[in-house]
Protein backbone atom coordinates (compact mmCIF):
# COMPACT_ATOMS: atom_id res chain seq x y z
CA UNK A 1 0.00 0.00 0.00
CA UNK A 2 3.16 2.21 0.05
CA UNK A 3 2.61 5.99 0.33
CA UNK A 4 -1.54 5.26 1.21
CA UNK A 5 -0.43 3.99 4.95
CA UNK A 6 -1.37 7.00 7.48
CA UNK A 7 -1.12 4.89 10.33
CA UNK A 8 0.48 1.37 10.42
CA UNK A 9 -1.23 0.50 13.46
CA UNK A 10 2.25 -0.99 14.96
CA UNK A 11 3.35 2.19 16.99
CA UNK A 12 6.37 2.30 18.93
CA UNK A 13 5.80 2.85 22.50
CA UNK A 14 8.38 2.82 25.04
CA UNK A 15 6.91 4.65 27.66
CA UNK A 16 3.11 4.04 29.32
CA UNK A 17 1.02 5.18 32.01
CA UNK A 18 -2.16 4.24 32.66
CA UNK A 19 -5.38 6.26 34.02
CA UNK A 20 -7.51 4.14 36.42
CA UNK A 21 -11.53 4.45 36.61
CA UNK A 22 -10.46 6.94 39.77
CA UNK A 23 -8.48 9.02 38.41
CA UNK A 24 -5.31 7.53 39.42
CA UNK A 25 -2.27 7.62 37.47
CA UNK A 26 0.53 4.85 37.39
CA UNK A 27 3.18 3.94 35.58
CA UNK A 28 3.46 1.25 32.88
CA UNK A 29 0.24 -0.22 31.05
CA UNK A 30 -2.25 -3.48 31.69
CA UNK A 31 -1.87 -4.65 28.40
CA UNK A 32 1.53 -4.77 27.57
CA UNK A 33 1.87 -3.33 24.31
CA UNK A 34 -0.43 -1.14 22.58
CA UNK A 35 -3.33 -2.99 20.89
CA UNK A 36 -6.33 -0.89 20.04
CA UNK A 37 -6.03 2.87 19.83
CA UNK A 38 -6.92 6.61 19.45
CA UNK A 39 -4.06 9.29 18.52
CA UNK A 40 -4.15 11.99 19.76
CA UNK A 41 -1.03 15.13 19.90
CA UNK A 42 -0.54 16.92 23.05
CA UNK A 43 2.22 19.63 23.69
CA UNK A 44 3.95 16.58 26.21
CA UNK A 45 3.04 13.39 27.61
CA UNK A 46 1.78 14.76 30.77
CA UNK A 47 -0.55 16.76 28.89
CA UNK A 48 -1.84 13.44 26.87
CA UNK A 49 -2.35 11.77 30.16
CA UNK A 50 -4.45 14.83 31.45
CA UNK A 51 -6.26 14.67 28.78
CA UNK A 52 -6.90 11.22 29.27
CA UNK A 53 -8.01 11.92 32.30
CA UNK A 54 -11.56 12.65 30.58
CA UNK A 55 -12.27 9.51 28.24
CA UNK A 56 -15.79 8.25 28.76
CA UNK A 57 -14.78 4.84 29.08
CA UNK A 58 -13.44 5.79 32.51
CA UNK A 59 -16.97 6.54 33.46
CA UNK A 60 -17.73 2.40 33.10
CA UNK A 61 -14.98 1.45 35.27
CA UNK A 62 -12.70 0.54 32.20
CA UNK A 63 -8.83 1.43 32.61
CA UNK A 64 -7.08 3.22 30.06
CA UNK A 65 -3.19 3.08 28.86
CA UNK A 66 -1.34 6.00 27.50
CA UNK A 67 1.70 5.07 25.43
CA UNK A 68 4.18 7.84 24.29
CA UNK A 69 4.75 7.00 20.59
CA UNK A 70 7.51 8.26 17.43
CA UNK A 71 7.24 9.22 14.30
CA UNK A 72 8.97 6.55 13.04
CA UNK A 73 7.97 6.43 8.65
Amino acid sequence: LGAAVADPGNPFTPMAKMVGSDGSVRDGSAVGMASGYTVIEAASFDEAVEMAKGCPVLDGGADISIFETFDVM
